[in-house]
């Protein structure tokens, strides 16, 4: 499987944010669409992630606030990309080993989607649901040995 068919399933709905905006609109955002991050496009590129993680240290470093400061401070600037033909399995071994909970996918420059954790999870359950019943389908099924006469 590949990050193309998570992204056909889960849908292309992007929420972004500015450089420029401010952290408490962004979060605003967040909670109002119940997501968990959001991507940063400056100049119609990817600029980088907003996501929980960086509002936990904005507020942190603040004090409990999030303060005066733009997503600019807080976001990843560099965050992990994949691209649609990435295969799952690998999209996996980055998110564990990077502790990446969401992964923008690129086409070259072009911002295609966000793959969550979560969205993995669910795409790996569903494939191998799918394949359980067809495999039960085929032990079901399985033809009866013909006595020899």
């Amino acid at each position: 499987m590949k990050v193309s068919e998570i992204l056909q399933v889960k849908g292309h709905i992007l929420y972004t944010v500015t450089p420029d905006e401010s952290m408490l609109n962004a979060v605003n955002l967040m909670e109002e669409k119940d997501i968990g991050s959001l991507v940063v496009m400056e100049f119609g590129e990817l600029a980088g992630v907003l996501s929980f993680r960086e509002v936990i240290k904005a507020i942190h470093a603040n004090g409990g606030s999030l303060g005066t400061w733009t997503v600019r401070k807080y976001m990843d600037d560099h965050p992990l990309t994949v691209t649609p033909e990435t295969e799952v399995n690998e999209v996996r071994r980055v998110m564990l080993e990077k502790h990446a909970r969401y992964l923008p996918v690129m086409d070259a420059k072009v911002l295609l989607g966000v793959i969550s954790f979560y969205d993995v999870a669910k795409a790996v359950l569903e494939a191998q649901s799918f394949e359980n019943k067809m495999l039960k389908a085929y032990i079901r099924d399985w033809p009866a040995e013909q006595e020899e006469t």
